[in-house]
Parts: C-alpha cells; structure tokens; sequence
C-alpha cells in the first residue's frame, strides 16, 4: 500500500554547485588558539563574587575537577557554535582530553562539514529562499550523503561515519584541521549527530536517504546514552546554543542511561546561550539535576563567552 496523498519528487530538485553560493563565514574569520594563552585567570578572579560572575568561575572550577578525575564531559553545540568562529577552542579542548564527547544537531553537522571542506559556511537564507536555491549546494548534499550511507552500511553512528569520510577522502578536503567531525574523529572522542528529519538543508538533496540518516541519528542516540553514564558523581554537561533539539535528545538519553546504569547524579549541568530558553532551562539545568547535581546558567554572546571560557578552564587545568 502506498500513500493516498501526493509527495513533492526530490529527484526533480535541480542542485547548484557550492562554488555559486555567497556565504556569510570563513575560516579566516575564527578565534585564534594562542600558543601563550592571556591571563584570563586574573580578570575573571577579580570580577565581582556574586551572580553571574560567581557561577562562571563556578563552571570552570568544576569543568576542571571534572577533567582532573577523568569523569565525562559531554559537550553539545547548536549550529551558531561553528558560524561564530568558536570550533578551534573545543577542538584543541578535545584534543587536550577536556571533552569526552560532543554532540551535534543537524545543522551543526552540516556547517562544521562545510568549513572542513570549502572553509566557508553560512549563506544568506532569505536572499536564496526567495528564488527556491536555499540549501541546494550540490556537494554538501552529495558528499554527505555518500558518508552517511557508507557508514550506514558498515554499523557506524552519523558522527563516525561524516568524521570519517573528511579525513579518509581522497584527495583529502582542505581544512579537516578545523572541523569538530575530523577531530573527534581522529581523536577517538565520540562524536554524535541528532537529526530532525526535514530540519536540514540536506534533506532537500535527491541522494538524501531517510532511513540512513534515520538509523545512523538513533545510534548516535544509543552511543550518547551510553557516554552519559560517565556524568555520574563529578561529570560535566554544556549546552552551547541549542534552544530545542539536543536539551530534548539529552533529557531521552539521560533517562536511558539512567535506567539502564542507575544511580546516575551529582553532575553539573551548564547552559551557554544569547538567551534563555525553556527547553535547556528544564531538560539540561533543571531536571535532571533534582536528584543530585548543580545546574548554572551563563548567559552571552558565543564568540565571546566560549573563548572566555576555554582560556579560563586552560589557565586552571595547565597550572
């Protein structure tokens, strides 16, 4: 039996080549990792002990303990992350052992892909949408499909399988140095890719395959649960600018992890974002920390809170 209604053919959507897509961010445009890094340490220690001044000093002390007692660090990034220039502090944070995992919403994914390959991301929605181009970049639709279906085939998670791809391509893609995928990748650190099917630009493509995405995404689903066990007694969790998708994929997976390996609590739980939304303030800061824990918000500018922050946590961990 088939659908009674009709469906718009994919196959009739005309892809353009990224070469003709304006984009709004470059590599030339990310924060710098300062071999001698600036003494944060001081102007944070002199700011005022109240609010939120106290709970930044608060985060960074107990990303550190976190660190030091080799608990988890799970760490999810909405799409803002990588278009405000942030991926080099969490990529060397990866790369140093301060993160134990990231996850990825779709979009996340897709921009993180991009700047590993073209080291441009971010076109402008409205100019395109107005003449039905908007997301239609062939070789973002294309290559990432390719990935996923090819790690799909072989039992990998979404994360895994676009990791992968960037840096075992031939040639290889120019800027897999600046990609969270290439990195977490070759780090061995976990990194997960929660869709929402029809969220994405990618799902627009031809080669888009639904029920690749849609398995590789629930086992990325499965592989964050299980990473979750490792918040227990000391662990850390961020959300950095996702309002929605993951604070609601993590409260899921928290429940598995918790049913599965009980008790899980006595984590810090931390919200990062321009403003405050409901979901992270329920689902990340709220919830599941009532059976033991401490939640914080730090409310503020990505480009300027993450750099602040990483600088900060560098300054206590390499002392």
């Amino acid at each position: 039996m088939t659908s009674r209604y009709p469906a718009a053919d994919l196959a009739a959507v005309t892809p353009l080549p990224f070469s003709r897509r304006r984009n709004k961010v470059s590599i030339a445009q990310f924060g710098e990792v300062l071999e001698r890094p600036p003494a944060v340490e001081p102007l944070i220690g002199a700011l005022p002990d109240v609010l939120a001044a106290a709970d930044l000093r608060s985060v960074v002390e107990r990303w550190a303990e976190a660190v030091r007692a080799e608990r988890g660090v799970v760490v999810m990034c909405g799409g803002h992350v990588v278009k405000t220039g942030c991926s080099p502090f969490l990529a060397d944070a990866v790369e140093r052992g301060w993160i134990t995992h990231l996850a990825f919403n779709g979009a996340t994914a897709i921009h993180d892909f991009e700047i590993a390959c073209f080291g441009e991301t971010s076109e402008d929605v409205a100019e395109n949408l107005a003449d039905g181009t908007f997301g239609l970049a062939d070789e973002t639709g294309s290559w990432m499909a390719e990935a996923i279906a090819a790690g799909h085939a072989e039992g990998l998670g979404c994360g895994e399988a676009l990791g992968r791809w960037l840096v075992e391509r031939t040639p290889p893609v120019p800027h897999a140095r600046e990609s969270l995928l290439a990195r977490a990748w070759s780090r061995g650190v976990p990194l997960t890719v929660h869709a929402a099917i029809g969220a994405e630009i990618t799902h627009q493509h031809s080669r888009f395959d639904g029920a690749a995405m849609g398995a590789t995404s629930h086992r990325d689903f499965r592989i964050l649960a299980g990473s979750l066990r490792q918040l227990h007694d000391g662990g850390l969790v961020a959300n950095l600018g996702s309002a929605v998708v993951l604070p609601e994929v993590f409260v899921k997976a928290l429940n598995v992890a918790r049913h599965l390996w009980p008790p899980l609590k006595d984590f810090t739980a931390v919200d990062l974002d321009m403003t405050r939304h409901y979901r992270p303030e329920m689902n990340v800061i709220g919830r599941p920390i009532l059976a033991g824990g401490r939640g914080y918000h730090l409310t503020g500018h990505h480009e300027i809170m993450i750099p602040i922050l990483y600088y900060a946590l560098r300054a206590r961990l390499d002392r």
